[in-house]
Formats: C-alpha cells, sequence, structure tokens
C-alpha cells in the first residue's frame, strides 16, 4: 500500500497502535465517532494539523510523515523504526567509556545511580573491588574524574534506590565492603553534600510503584545537551539518546516532586546517611537504624517498604504524618 494522504496513514498508525478506538481518540483528543469516521472511511476530510500534531507527539513520530512525499515503504519505515540520529551505540573499550563519561558530565550531571554508592565513591574507599587490571592511562582519569567530582562547586544530582542504600549499610550477601571502608564513604558523601546547594542526594522507594530498571542501570541525563545515555546489559556498551522530548520528559519526571518516585527530600537525605553510618560505626542492626529514621525524620514510611514482612513484623509501624516526597 501506498500510505498517499493523511487518512490511510491515519489508519495504519491506529492499526499498529493496538489500542482501542475510545483510548485512540480520548489520546488524539478527538470523539469517538469522529475518529471511526476515519477508520471506516466514511469521512474523506483529513485530520487537521492539531491531530497529526498530536499522533507525532504521543507515539513519537517524525513531522515529516504526513508530508505528500513520504509514502509506501519510507512511510512504514518511519513509523516502526527508530531514527539512527536519535539513538547511538557507543562500544569502546575501558578508557573510552571512561572518557565519554567526563566529556558528557563534564560541567554538571543528574544521574540514578544503579547502586549504591557510585563508582567515584567506591573507588576512594575500594581500588580493587572488581579486581581488574588496568593501564597507568585509565587509572590517571579514574582520578581526574574523581578530583572533578569532589570540587565544592561541581553540579551534581544523584538517585538512588533506598534498597541499594541499606544493602550497602547491611546486607551480609554481595557486599563488597568492610566497616571500615562503608563509614569511609559515608562520611565522604555526608560532606559532600551537606550544605552544599550544588550537590543533591535523592532516596527513592523502588517499592512504591512499579519502576523498571531505574534501580538496575546508571543513567545519565544532559538535558542542556538533550542527550541522555545508559549502560546496556553487555558492560562495554551505553546506549546514547539524542531524543528532545524524551530527555526532557525523563529529566522533568527526576526534576518534579510530584512525579517523581516516592523519595526523600535532598534537604534531608544527607541527615538519613548520617544516621546510617552512626549505626553502621556502632554496629547497630537494620531494625535499630529503621527506629530511628522513623523516629527522628518524616520519612519512616519509605524505609518501612523497603523491610521485609518478616523485619516489618518486629518493628514500630511508620509514625502519622510521613511524607512520601
Amino acid at each position: 500500500m501506498m500510505y498517499k494522504n493523511g487518512i490511510e496513514k491515519f489508519i495504519e498508525i491506529f492499526k499498529r497502535s493496538n489500542l482501542s478506538i475510545s483510548k485512540f481518540a480520548s489520546l488524539i483528543q478527538k470523539d469517538r465517532r469522529t475518529v471511526t469516521s476515519w477508520i471506516d472511511n466514511i469521512s474523506d476530510i483529513e485530520p487537521n494539523d492539531d491531530v497529526k500534531q498530536k499522533i507525532c507527539t504521543i507515539f513519537r513520530y517524525p513531522d515529516f510523515i504526513w508530508e505528500e512525499g513520504c509514502t509506501g515503504d519510507e512511510f512504514v519505515k518511519s513509523i516502526t523504526q527508530i531514527p539512527q540520529k536519535e539513538v547511538r551505540i557507543i562500544d569502546e573499550d575501558y578508557y573510552g567509556r571512561l572518557k565519554y563519561i567526563m566529556d558528557l558530565e563534564r560541567n554538571r550531571r543528574f544521574v540514578i545511580q544503579a547502586q549504591f554508592p557510585g563508582p567515584m565513591y567506591r573507588d576512594t574507599a575500594v581500588k580493587r573491588v572488581y579486581r581488574t587490571k588496568t593501564s597507568t592511562d585509565i587509572e590517571e582519569l579514574k582520578q581526574k574524574r574523581i578530583d572533578q567530582m569532589l570540587k565544592y562547586d561541581y553540579d551534581t544530582t544523584e538517585w538512588y534506590s533506598i534498597k541499594s542504600v541499606l544493602s550497602f549499610c547491611f546486607s551480609t550477601i554481595g557486599n563488597f565492603y568492610t566497616k571500615e571502608e562503608k563509614i569511609k564513604i559515608l562520611e565522604l558523601i555526608y560532606e559532600l553534600f551537606n550544605n552544599n546547594y550544588n550537590k543533591k542526594l535523592f532516596l527513592f522507594d523502588s517499592f512504591s510503584r512499579k519502576i523498571y530498571g531505574m534501580e538496575t542501570t546508571y543513567i545519565s541525563i544532559n538535558v542542556k545537551q538533550k542527550i541522555l545515555f545508559f549502560k546496556s546489559p553487555i558492560e562495554s556498551v551505553f546506549i546514547e539518546i539524542r531524543n528532545k522530548n524524551l530527555v526532557e520528559r525523563m529529566h522533568k519526571y527526576y526534576s518534579s516532586p510530584v512525579e517523581a518516585p516516592s523519595h526523600v527530600n535532598f534537604l534531608e537525605s544527607i541527615n538519613i546517611i548520617n544516621i546510617l553510618k552512626d549505626a553502621v560505626r556502632y554496629n547497630n542492626s537494620i531494625l535499630q537504624a529503621y527506629e530511628t529514621i522513623n523516629r527522628t525524620t518524616d520519612y519512616g514510611e519509605l524505609f518501612f517498604n523497603n523491610l521485609s514482612v518478616d523485619l516489618q513484623k518486629q518493628v514500630s509501624q511508620p509514625k502519622p504524618g510521613q511524607k512520601r516526597n
């Protein structure tokens, strides 16, 4: 099929959406009867520019799909394949990947971390977690990144799941760190983020809603350059996204107190880091740490959610009036 006019293109897009007529109509803000008239070829009046623009925005299609010259296979390709200019695979060696990160995060960074602590903080305390051999050039570049991140005026916003923070402090499985190393890292983070508005630390509750992937991979958002990248399941590969709408949407999601997952405000996250640091120092259990957080902050509910069902039975209920963001 050639898909020469707007109605034919509209019908094909509707079919590929796998949505009901009612749902499709509500998305493009048209009544069901009008959408049905296009799908059944009852009306020969093409969808107007507003409808076409809504479809492109909702399904992230390029605007040129509605042009007369975009027909046949070109039209199908345009609505089924991701534009190559918006997605790039970064397949480099360790040095190349590290340099790529540093280039994109030269002046500031906005990241969702897969684990607590981030690699930079880890490397200040534990030099050889994975026992991998590295060259002098790589070590120099890693130190350069550490020096950059430790600067007081370096702008960083970091999101960690509460689960990963509690695992770092209390888990006896898959934990790289000694007690002394944990304290050193927590002290470093406390000193860096405390009373420093250039650096913001958020702790989010990954059990409050279905969140896929946000606590399993490193995601860096550069909203100024309209770029985000994340680590693929293949260690040596990064995926770079340059879709302006997606980058802005991701940044807005994690910048909005209302839209973002339930989380601890950055002004209070650092107080909780201090509580956890004391818990590790004095060999307190995760239950004792929870009780302190519940008693002295407004975020006990978020930490309660991250305890197992059995542990929840052993602690006091979250106090009334808990904050969710």
